[in-house]
Formats: structure tokens, C-alpha cells, sequence
């Protein structure tokens, strides 16, 4: 799709949407799409709302702020107008707001300025939350997690009060290896789950030596909205591999998963961030590595062990030609992922 792809021809997509009947198959599920999913399209956030109207998203989760644009008032009240026009409830988000964090941003200002202009913006925009992170499995090393935590409650707790006011609360995904779901799990009962919860994710557990069950077991209570996206873990000669894949490809019993989800989560969007990655190697047998899992438990461990040895190895993903070849697969990848979960219910 290039930027001649017009509104028009999504709404003439739409009919012919397999997610067009998804609301009445599924009524307790609001199908979404997290825009990291269609991160090279390089978009306006118009032409994102349009095509994900087109594939039948109730909500669109704006994860980071470049997917919107900017967080201009006016800008942020056009995309709400486009968006309560096509019948779609947004959600906003950004990146870490955990000062100690190598993901952490300091030259935008402190993270408790930086949370207040997104609560300010998810109250102009519409939306219900404000999605955040931690940080990466960068942050374990040299560690420990905790004192990442810690920091993040102490910027949750110093914004309180405005979030509250707003009535915007703040979601905190499980993000690229930083949190396993007891950690997070802390880190919200720490900070308040009055107006902290979860961004669920259930590509990133394995990226913590986690099964994505177990995670959507420990946090379901607090969960907030979601990413969903399927994965591939088998074992290699060092240890593990992981793999993000479109739905239905994985060994992680995504549909489970997801069904799961459905009767644990009512009402929270399920929203496809479809991620399709080669192999990333955990090389859990040499011992340095365990320096960021320290407080593991076996019994955790064992249940993701479990899941890759049944896994069976992937060959690496090739490499696109050119630009326009990326973001063809990466929207083919979306789609096909969007239309498998539809089969689900």
C-alpha cells in the first residue's frame, strides 16, 4: 500500500473485511491493532485509522507517539474526531518512564513531566490509558530489576493524583524481556493498581523465560488492554531460541491463549502487534547468564523449558528486497494474523 492507497479503497476493503462479522462472533472481545504492526508504513495517523478501520479494529492503540504524530492539541482532537467517525476507540502510549532505565529518554525531561503530557494527551485524545514500559532485558544486567522497579514506583506514585483527576489510567506492558509477570505484578500492587495495570503482551514472556500462559495467569487482573502476537521457542545447543511469528504458526498454544484472554479480560482489547522475527539464542547453559535471573524459580523455568522441547527448529526469516517489499510483508503479516485470530471465535 502506498500513500495513493485512498480512503475510499479501505472502505471498499472493509466490506469484504474477515473481521467484518468479528464484534458478533466475539461480543465480549473489542478487536484492536497496535500500530508497532505497521511500523515501516510511515504513515499519518489518518491513514492508520482508515486502514484499521478497513480490517474491522475497534481500537487503535497509538503505542508510541510517532504513530500520532505529535501531541499537539489540535492535532490530537482531529484524530479523535476521525476516529469517533469511524467508530474506533484509541488508545495512546510511550516509551519508558523509568528514569534508570537504558531505554529511558532524559533530554525529553524528568518521567514525571513526560506522563503528565501524555495523561493531559490521552484526555484530549480519548483514551482511557496511557501505555508505558520499564524498559528491555537490557535493564537485568548488571541489575538488579528491582532497582528499576523501585525507581518506577517512585514516578508512578508522584503522578497519582493527576492521572486520577483525569480518570486515565496508566498500563505498563511486559516489555521486551524487562518484567516476568511476578515482577510486574510488584511493581503495580507497589505503585497502586487504583490507576496502575497492565499492557499485556504475549509475545514478550518468552523473552523472560516465561510461558505466556503463566503471565496472562499471574496479571489478568490487572490487565488494562493487550498485545497479542504468537511465537516459536525450540531448543538449540546453547540453550533456547525464540522466534515471534504470525498467528498460528507458533508452539505456544495461541489459541488457548487467546480464548483464555477472551473469558479472563471482558470488555480490554485484544489488539494484534504482529512482530515477525528470526531466531533470538538464550543461552541459558552458560552460567553469566543467569546473573539476570537470579531469583528465578525452577518451577517456572521447568514450564518454559516444557514449551520449547516441543518446539521444532525455524529457518531465519528472509530479508525483504527493498523498502516497499518490508512494508507489503509487514502489513500481509498483519492481515493474515487478524483474519486467523477471526477464525478463533
Amino acid at each position: 500500500m502506498t500513500r495513493a492507497f485512498t480512503r475510499r479503497r479501505l472502505l471498499q476493503v472493509a466490506a469484504a473485511s474477515p473481521l467484518a462479522n468479528f464484534a458478533s462472533a466475539a461480543p465480549s472481545l473489542r478487536l484492536g491493532i497496535d500500530l508497532f504492526s505497521l511500523r515501516s508504513q510511515n504513515w499519518t495517523p489518518f491513514q492508520y485509522l482508515d486502514y484499521c478501520s478497513a480490517h474491522g479494529a475497534k481500537v487503535v492503540h497509538f503505542s508510541e507517539v510517532r504513530f500520532i504524530g505529535s501531541l499537539d492539541p489540535e492535532n490530537l482532537r482531529q484524530v479523535r474526531k476521525r476516529a469517533e467517525d469511524l467508530g474506533i476507540a484509541v488508545e495512546i502510549g510511550m516509551k519508558s518512564i523509568c528514569p534508570t532505565s537504558k531505554m529511558f529518554e532524559p533530554k525529553e525531561g524528568p518521567a514525571e513531566d513526560q506522563l503528565t503530557r501524555m495523561i493531559s494527551a490521552a484526555t484530549t485524545v480519548g483514551s482511557p490509558i496511557v501505555r508505558c514500559v520499564l524498559g528491555s532485558s537490557d535493564d537485568r544486567l548488571p541489575g538488579p530489576i528491582e532497582r528499576h522497579i523501585e525507581s518506577m514506583v517512585k514516578v508512578l506514585r508522584n503522578v497519582r493524583a493527576k492521572a486520577m483527576d483525569a480518570n486515565v489510567k496508566i498500563a505498563i506492558e511486559n516489555h521486551a524481556g524487562d518484567m516476568q509477570a511476578r515482577e510486574l505484578k510488584s511493581l503495580i500492587e507497589a505503585a497502586g493498581p487504583e490507576f496502575v495495570g497492565v499492557c499485556l503482551d504475549s509475545g514478550n514472556p518468552l523473552w523472560t523465560l516465561e510461558d505466556p500462559h503463566l503471565t496472562l495467569d499471574a496479571l489478568h487482573s490487572y490487565v488494562l488492554t493487550s498485545h497479542v502476537r504468537d511465537s516459536a521457542v525450540w531448543l538449540v545447543p546453547e540453550g533456547a531460541a525464540v522466534a515471534w511469528v504470525r498467528m498460528g504458526e507458533g508452539n505456544v498454544e495461541i489459541d488457548s491463549y487467546v480464548r483464555k484472554y477472551a473469558e479472563l479480560c471482558p470488555g480490554r482489547a485484544l489488539s494484534m502487534e504482529c512482530i515477525v522475527t528470526g531466531p533470538r539464542i538464550f543461552r541459558f547453559h552458560e552460567a553469566k547468564f543467569w546473573d539476570a535471573y537470579r531469583n528465578d524459580p525452577a518451577w517456572e523455568f521447568e514450564r518454559f523449558l516444557e514449551i520449547a522441547g516441543r518446539g521444532k527448529p525455524r529457518p531465519p526469516e528472509p530479508r525483504p528486497a527493498n523498502q516497499e517489499a518490508a512494508q507489503r510483508r509487514e502489513r500481509e503479516d498483519l492481515e493474515a494474523s487478524i483474519d486467523y485470530t477471526r477464525r478463533l471465535f
